[in-house]
């Protein structure tokens, strides 16, 4: 069987999330004796067209010159170009920048199946005029798309609840780490000796909820930020926070210098707030990270009752005023993250629900 997979910048991963996913998907597959097919933009740093027995192609994405809206070009490209080859199954990840190419690409006579990611129309960048049109978008995937994909049971209730549409739920994954100390000289911290957050620099991600609360608490530890600070709300944070306590990073890629950065934080800060199963999550969850996250049905689902939950800043406030008391549970809450990592979220188990799954029959061997 081939299949194509889009909506990736591509791997491996040198970027984020729906990458990460994407590289151990297509590894995997081809693992389980697939024919896989991963499209990358053409600017993406790997030059082969081979990755771990992967087949890589290349198509043009005009991001250095026209940012996001590069990849509805990107999309319609990739896609186009798929459907002009023989694959069995074409998969998207995500809906946003392709669901227009749907509508005016011949669609028909082939399998496609959309993971629909997040609720991406409440992201608070996007003006009203987009979030309507990212309305539509989703919409649009809903009704074009052979099979849809849930990554979270609030994502697969509210495509039920919104569309009268079935949807399969495969969450993303990930595995077990082995973090080492040694890479914390790298950030100038050592263990527990710093809080931590993870994130696109996005107020959807609940940055300035997070950083309030911690500057308004009692607690003496510094706080680390992870994410691309050249964007211009990520330039608007430095600036914000330029004479606290709080360090921002930049972006990092190296793996496992960010689970070390994970494993070894007093505390790690999960924001996410209009996606499904966050890949960042998860991998938190792998690295054996203490978890304060963001209260909301997506990142519950995940993570049931092993984190501690905030709402607002003074929430943030008052668990970081009672972290003492607070890290009594914390070896049980990190040890049933592990256990659920190894039974329900490793890429071994995630491969194979996309492969065996009997509602995507799309995915079955032949």
């Amino acid at each position: 069987m081939k299949i194509a997979i889009l909506g990736t910048r591509g791997i491996p991963n040198n970027y984020g999330g729906f990458e990460q996913c994407a590289e151990n998907l297509s590894v995997g597959l081809v693992e389980n004796g697939y024919d896989v097919t991963v499209y990358s933009i053409d600017s993406h740093p790997y030059q082969s067209k081979i990755f771990k027995g992967v087949n890589i192609i290349k198509k043009y994405c005009p991001e250095n010159k026209i940012g996001s809206a590069a990849h509805f070009i990107y999309d319609f490209i990739c896609l186009k170009d798929a459907l002009k080859k023989d694959f069995d199954v074409i998969f998207e990840f995500g809906y946003q920048s392709v669901a227009i190419s749907f509508a005016l690409l011949p669609t028909k006579k082939s399998v496609i199946v959309t993971n629909m990611d997040g609720l991406e129309w409440k992201r608070a960048k996007w003006s009203p005029f987009v979030k309507k049109l990212t309305k539509w978008f989703e919409k649009l995937a809903s009704e074009k798309s052979t099979f849809l994909i849930s990554d979270n049971k609030g994502i697969q209730d509210y495509i039920k609840q919104k569309y009268n549409k079935e949807s399969v739920m495969i969450p993303y994954g990930a595995d077990k780490v082995n973090p080492k100390k040694e890479f914390l000289t790298k950030y100038n911290v050592t263990i527990q000796d710093y809080f931590l957050l993870i994130a696109r620099l996005e107020p959807e991600n609940n940055i300035e909820m997070i950083l309030d609360g911690y500057l308004s608490s009692e607690s003496p530890t510094r706080f680390l930020v992870v994410g691309n600070t050249e964007t211009p709300y990520g330039k608007y944070l430095m600036d914000k926070y330029i004479q606290t306590d709080i360090v921002f990073l930049g972006s990092i890629f190296n793996k496992e210098h960010l689970d070390s950065l994970r494993k070894f934080a007093k505390v790690y800060f999960h924001g996410h707030s209009v996606g499904g199963t966050n890949p960042a999550l998860l991998e938190a969850m792998a690295a054996k990270a203490f978890i304060f996250a963001h209260n909301n049905v997506f990142n519950r689902d995940v993570l049931e009752d092993n984190a501690f939950f905030f709402k607002n800043s003074n929430e943030v406030q008052h668990l970081l005023n009672c972290l003492k008391d607070i890290e009594k549970s914390k070896k049980e809450k990190i040890s049933n993250n592990s256990i659920k990592i190894d039974n329900e979220y490793s890429h071994k188990n995630i491969t194979n629900q996309y492969q065996k799954n009997n509602n995507t029959n799309s995915l079955k061997s032949d």
